[in-house]
């Protein structure tokens, strides 16, 4: 019993975290190319996200992504 579980729970985990980090990975790709350079807000966000990987690029999606597209349109 405890293979059949190894072996369907653990291909679930190596995905999320699979998903997780190409996520995070491109929420900083778009902090680098996508912010604005005036100010802070770039060297903030690229902090946040680094130190809270996941989470951190799920603040700034839902955050300061919209504030961004509303202000520059990109």
């Amino acid at each position: 019993m405890p293979n059949v579980l190894l072996l369907t729970v653990f291909p679930l985990i190596a995905l999320g975290v699979i998903f997780a980090t190409l996520y995070w990975w491109q929420t900083l790709m778009e902090i680098l190319n996508q912010e604005p350079t005036e100010g802070n807000d770039r060297l903030v966000w690229l902090i946040v996200v680094l130190s809270l990987h996941f989470f951190g690029a799920l603040l700034y999606r839902y955050n300061r992504r919209p504030e961004r597209l509303r202000l520059y349109g990109r």
